[in-house]
C-alpha cells in the first residue's frame, strides 16, 4: 500500500475498466472514464509554463482527476478552502495559474473531455516521491491561515496508514462526506485514500442530514463527517437504515464531545472514528470512545511522540512529516496508557494589560456554567489606540436561552460575566458578546477566527478604555481615556471633537453600577458643573463615591489640567 500513490495511475489503469471509481448525481462513473479525465488534465497542463497551480473543484471525482493528471504534468496543487476575493487574492501572487471553478476573472483552465491522446497514457509512469505535491492551509481556527507544503511521501504514508489501521474494518464500502477535499482530512480520507483502495466516491459532498439517510441505505459505505455535523444529526429521524449499511464513520477537524461521540453511536450504530492531527502533521493518533469517560488517543503506528517538560506540549515525529526531526504542538497533553489526553493548547494564552490569560480556561468555564452549549473566546481585532479586548461567542444553552428571553442580552451578558469572573481579572473580561444560534463553520466544518470576528461587524465602541487606580469603601478612583473611535464623538464636533455631557454622567452612573450597590431608579441630579471639555485620547481621572445611606453618588472628572465636571445623581427615590 506505501506505494499505491506514487504509482496509482498504474494501479487504477490495471482495475477493470468497468470498476466503478465514483458516483456521480446517482449515475455510476466507472475507472474507463476516471482515466481519461485524469490524461485530459495530463494533457492541458503539461502544455502550461509554471509549476503552481491552485485547484478548486466541487466535485470530488473530477478533483481526483485533475490532481493526479497536474501531478503527472510535474505540478505542485495549492488546494484553497474556498474562492472568496480574500483566498483568491492571497494565491495570485504565489501560483502561476488557476485551475476548475475560480472567479472567471481569473481565467481558470479547464480540461477540455477527450484532449489527451492514446499516446498519452503510456507517459504517466510512477511518480517521484520526493515531488512537492501539494500546498495545503491550516484552517484558520486559532489565527490566520498558513500555507503548509507536503511532498508526495508525505501523502502516500499518510493514505497507507488509514488503509493499514481502518482498511479491513471498512472493506468494500462506498465513501460518503459531508466534509469538502479542499481540505487536508477531506482530501485523504474521500479522495486519495478511496482511489488508492478502489473504494467508490460519492462526487458531491452531502450536508443535510435528509439527504444523507437515503444516500447511506443505498448501500455498504463509510462516513467522513466533521464533529459540527454528527452533533446536530437529527435524532427524530429512523436511522436504522443506514446504521445496517454503515461500515464506519469518521470525525474529524476539531474536537467531538464526548456525549455527542457517544449519541452518534447510538443512531448509526457505530461510535466515530475521531483522528487528531494537523495540517503540517497530518495523522497522529485516533480513538473510539467506549464511554463519557474516555477520551485516551492511540497513537498511528508511525508516530513517535514525547512531552516537553517545560510546558508540556506534545511533539511528534513521523513519515507524515517533512523531515525525520521531532515537530512541535500548542497542544498540551499527558501520558495515559500507552497514549495521552489532550489538555488544551498552549498557545491560546494571550495577554490584556501584561495580565496572561487563557481563552481555553474561559470557554470550559461558559460552558461549565450550564449556560451555553458552545462558546468561544477571541482576541478582538486591534485598533489604533485602544488596548487588546476579548469577544465571546456563545450558543446558549436552555437554561441560558430562557434567560436571554426573559431577561435579555443585558441579563445573560452579567451572569456570564460573573461566572467569568472567578477565572480571569476584571480587565480580560470580554467586551463584546454575541448569541448565536450556532456557530459560524467552514467547509471543513471547523470555527474559524476569521469567521467568528467577522460577527462583530464594524461597531464603535461606547465605552473608555478604564484602569482602576484606587477601590477603598464607598470610593473608586479610575483613569478613563475615551478612543478616537467612540461613536459618541461623531458629530460633536468634527473639527476638535468634545466628549458630551450626557454621555460623562451616563459614564458615571455606569461604572457606579458595577462598583456599588446602586438603586435601580434614577430620581436626579444635582450640583451638575462643566468646566472644561474632555477630548479623544486625552486621560481623565474619574473619582466616584457613594453614600449609601442618602443613596446618593457623587461623580467628578480631572486630569492634571484641573476639573472638568462634576455633579450628584441622586436614585432609588431617596431624598438626596
Amino acid at each position: 500500500m506505501s506505494d499505491r500513490i506514487e504509482n496509482l495511475y498504474a494501479a487504477i489503469a490495471a482495475r477493470s475498466g468497468n470498476a466503478l471509481a465514483g458516483w456521480r448525481a446517482g449515475e455510476g462513473v466507472d475507472n474507463a472514464h476516471f482515466l481519461a479525465s485524469v490524461r485530459s488534465w495530463h494533457a492541458l497542463l503539461s502544455a502550461q509554463a509554471g509549476r503552481n497551480f491552485a485547484l478548486f473543484l466541487e466535485d470530488s471525482i473530477e478533483f481526483g482527476a485533475a490532481l493526479l493528471g497536474a501531478w503527472h504534468a510535474g505540478k505542485t496543487i495549492w488546494l484553497s478552502a474556498d474562492t472568496l476575493p480574500v483566498s483568491c487574492a492571497a494565491l495570485r501572487g504565489a501560483v502561476d495559474g488557476f485551475l476548475g471553478e475560480f472567479p472567471a476573472e481569473l481565467a481558470p483552465l479547464q480540461a477540455a473531455p477527450g484532449a489527451a491522446t492514446a499516446a498519452a497514457a503510456a507517459a504517466l509512469a510512477a511518480l517521484d516521491p520526493d515531488m512537492p505535491a501539494l500546498v495545503v492551509f491550516t484552517s484558520g481556527s486559532t489565527g490566520a491561515a498558513q500555507a503548509i507544503p507536503k511532498k508526495l511521501s508525505q501523502v502516500a504514508s499518510e493514505v497507507a496508514t488509514l488503509e493499514e489501521l481502518f482498511g479491513a474494518r471498512i472493506g468494500a464500502a462506498d465513501v460518503l462526506a459531508t466534509v469538502s477535499h479542499q481540505h487536508i482530512y477531506g482530501l485523504l480520507f474521500k479522495v486519495l485514500w478511496p482511489l488508492a483502495s478502489g473504494r467508490a466516491i460519492h462526487a458531491a459532498s452531502i450536508v443535510y442530514p435528509e439527504e444523507l439517510l437515503p444516500a447511506m441505505a443505498a448501500g455498504p459505505c463509510m462516513l467522513v463527517a466533521s464533529p459540527a455535523h454528527l452533533k446536530r444529526l437529527p435524532a427524530h429521524l429512523d436511522w436504522s437504515p443506514a446504521a445496517a449499511m454503515l461500515r464506519g464513520v469518521f470525525s474529524s477537524g476539531g474536537p467531538l464531545a464526548a456525549d455527542a461521540a457517544l449519541a452518534t453511536g447510538a443512531l448509526l450504530g457505530q461510535v466515530p472514528t475521531e483522528v487528531y492531527g494537523s495540517s503540517e502533521t497530518g495523522g497522529i493518533a485516533w480513538r473510539r470512545r467506549r464511554d463519557v469517560g474516555d477520551d485516551a488517543w492511540q497513537l498511528f503506528p508511525t508516530v513517535a511522540w514525547r512531552i516537553n517538560e517545560e510546558d508540556g506540549t506534545l511533539a511528534v515525529r513521523s513519515p507524515h512529516l517533512p523531515d525525520d526531526d521531532w515537530f512541535a504542538l500548542a497542544d498540551r497533553v499527558a501520558a495515559t496508557g500507552g497514549g495521552f489526553r489532550l489538555l488544551g493548547r498552549s498557545d491560546r494564552i494571550v495577554k490584556i494589560e501584561e495580565k496572561r490569560v487563557s481563552l481555553g480556561a474561559m470557554e470550559a468555564a461558559l460552558l461549565a456554567s450550564g449556560l451555553a452549549a458552545e462558546a468561544r473566546v477571541a482576541l478582538c481585532e486591534p485598533v489604533p489606540g485602544e488596548r487588546q479586548r476579548l469577544a465571546a461567542f456563545v450558543v446558549p444553552a436552555d437554561s441560558g436561552r430562557a434567560l436571554l428571553e426573559q431577561q435579555g442580552k443585558q441579563a445573560l451578558n452579567a451572569r456570564l460575566r460573573a461566572v467569568l469572573a472567578g477565572v480571569v481579572d476584571a480587565v480580560a473580561l470580554p467586551r463584546r458578546w454575541r448569541y448565536l444560534e450556532q456557530m459560524p463553520v467552514n467547509a471543513q466544518g471547523k470555527v474559524t477566527v476569521a469567521a467568528l470576528l467577522a460577527l462583530l461587524g464594524d461597531e464603535r465602541p461606547r465605552f473608555p478604555l478604564v484602569r482602576e487606580l484606587a477601590n477603598e469603601d464607598g470610593r473608586v478612583l479610575l483613569e478613563i481615556t475615551a478612543p478616537a473611535r467612540l461613536r459618541y464623538f461623531d458629530g460633536h464636533f468634527d473639527v476638535a471633537p468634545i466628549l458630551p455631557g450626557v454621555v460623562q454622567v451616563d459614564w458615571a452612573i455606569h461604572y457606579g453600577r458595577q462598583y456599588f450597590d446602586l438603586p435601580a431608579q434614577f430620581k436626579s441630579m444635582s450640583q451638575l458643573k462643566f468646566q472644561q471639555v474632555i477630548g479623544p485620547e486625552k486621560p481623565v481621572q474619574l473619582e466616584l463615591a457613594y453614600d449609601a445611606a442618602k443613596h446618593s453618588l457623587r461623580f467628578s472628572y480631572s486630569s492634571a489640567a484641573g476639573q472638568h465636571s462634576g455633579g450628584r445623581v441622586a436614585l432609588g427615590g431617596c431624598d438626596g
